[in-house]
């Protein structure tokens, strides 16, 4: 048989396409040429192949090879096709029994050795093939680098090898080989590391920037924190990660295939919620993602996690707007002329800044000389509508020297985390899903007020001209207060609380 046909993916965001790789052996001078939109990565398969399986001690077919990687009109990128092409050359010269090709799916980067390299997005490549719930997804054959993380998806039937000489051995057997070459199902049971992380206890004083940290926990709420250098504001962000729920499996499924995307997931931090904190000349690209083969940013790479941007303000105004639509959606697409990415951005937003450009507006030492129209220049590099996205606005006052040197006192973090997942639970029982995301008509349904507390809002709204989405999100923290204290209804002292953070920075 001089064709032959195999299956894989291609990565499209977090989509993954399937690929026929269809190979063509015919007469004619010795030539190799691969079609079907390949970029520079994919064209240069021909080399890594073409040695792989002259070490491998195959027979490079002296004849015209045509590879086409099929539908045509989707891009197609990374080595992640040397092994399909590899194997098909193998059918297609009669050196590889074909007849159980078509019961697997193949992915893997070949060295000039033959030996298998972990490629970029296996997992994102198994949860998409499941995820779409094919009737009979096939086998995966892929790396054995990258087998723990793509047997995360628990239906998927994972096949690891480290060589090409292991795959065709894998496949001879049922030809009168050894069936003992046969490479077996692979099965991981991962578990979550042990971070060590940062207690919260070890914060001195700072009760109201705390109390708001736990109920941003609660309630999945972003939160600013404004204040001197040196108050706490990094090292109160640095420990929240510690505060929230646990992950569900689904959360943590979809969390690590963003990550695989990147080569930044490790098996050893399944479930661990992710912490990312982006310096302040972070490009807007950077930040959400893009590239001519998009590939996910920051606030993707933080989903379900956390995304902290320190210093706020110095970052590039343009570059803090694009945040502003996944903030209200959790979602981001990445638009290019020929197709477009989706990638998923439900993360929470803590971020820092000082009162103005020296950092020492309003501190007891009386060293700001900022001018007034400087402060508010400053200040107005933030946007009112993403501050209008930013549900708790804090203030880290700078501690007195008694505060600083009397023994850290306050609570530690496994016991406001017991009262955040007491409170979560709450939320999941009543609408399914945190507070932060009812949309209006739950809001309506499960934030209603008293009397006196929806007067008080009425008359605050009217007095700082409030969007609707700023009254939305105050109703919101509100329920998450009366979740924290174990109240079915919202009374005026969880409104006035909630009031109470949502100080826009601007008019201060």
């Amino acid at each position: 048989m001089s064709l032959a046909v195999l299956r894989s993916r291609a990565l499209n965001g977090m989509d993954a396409p399937a690929v026929s790789v269809e190979v063509h052996l015919a007469k004619g001078l010795p030539s190799f040429t691969i079609v079907g939109l390949p970029d520079t990565e994919v064209r240069e398969s021909k080399d890594r192949v073409r040695a792989a399986l002259a070490n491998a001690g195959f027979k490079v077919p002296s004849r015209r090879v045509t590879v086409n990687l099929a539908p045509a009109d989707l891009p197609k990128e990374s080595g992640r096709f040397d092994l399909p092409i590899a194997l098909g050359i193998l059918a297609a010269s009669g050196q590889l029994p074909g007849n159980e090709l078509d019961q697997y799916e193949f992915a893997g980067e070949l060295s000039l050795s033959g030996e298998l390299r972990p490629i970029r997005g296996a997992l994102a490549m198994t949860f998409a093939m499941h995820k779409r719930g094919e009737a009979s997804p096939r086998a995966f054959m892929l790396p054995s680098a990258n087998a723990d993380e793509a047997a995360l998806v628990a239906a998927a039937q994972i096949y690891p090898a480290d060589t090409l000489l292991q795959v065709c051995a894998h496949f001879s057997s049922g030809a009168g080989g050894d069936p003992a070459a046969r490479i077996g199902r692979h099965r991981s049971t991962p578990v979550g590391a042990a971070l060590a992380c940062a207690d919260f206890a070890e914060v001195k004083g700072q009760l109201q920037a705390k109390r708001a940290l736990e109920i941003a926990a609660a309630g999945a709420h972003n939160v600013l924190m404004v204040g001197p250098p040196g108050t706490g504001k990094t090292m109160l962000a640095s420990r929240f990660t510690a505060l929230l729920p646990p992950m569900t499996d689904a959360d943590a499924l979809e969390a690590a295939a963003v990550q695989s995307l990147t080569r930044d997931f490790s098996v050893a931090h399944w479930k661990v919620r992710p912490y990312r904190s982006p310096h302040h000349t972070t490009s807007a690209v950077a930040l959400v993602g893009g590239g001519t083969v998009p590939r996910p940013g920051e606030i993707s790479l933080a989903h379900c996690g956390v995304l902290f941007l320190d210093e706020l303000p110095e970052f590039d105004r343009r570059v803090l707007e694009v945040l502003r639509q996944p903030m209200e959606s959790g979602t981001v697409t990445i638009s290019r002329a020929a197709s477009q990415a989706d990638f998923p951005a439900r993360f929470q937003l803590i971020a820092a800044m000082n009162p103005c450009p020296c950092g020492y507006l309003g501190h007891a030492s009386g060293k700001c000389h900022c001018s007034s129209e400087l402060v508010a220049r400053y200040r107005h590099k933030i946007s009112g509508p993403l501050l209008d996205r930013i549900d708790l606005q804090v203030d880290v006052a700078t501690l007195s020297p008694l505060e600083v040197a009397a023994p850290a006192a306050g609570e530690a973090s496994a016991v406001v985390a017991a009262r955040v997942e007491q409170a979560y639970q709450r939320q999941l029982q009543r609408q399914g899903c945190s507070n932060q995301q009812l949309g209006p008509r739950q809001v309506d349904a499960f934030c209603q007020l008293d009397e006196a507390g929806a007067r008080l809002l009425r008359e605050t709204m009217l007095q700082w001209h409030w969007s609707a989405r700023a009254y939305h999100r105050v109703l919101k923290v509100a329920r998450t207060i009366a979740d924290l204290a174990g109240s079915e209804r919202l009374s005026r002292a969880h409104v006035a609380e909630a009031i109470g953070y949502r100080r826009n920075v601007q008019e201060r």
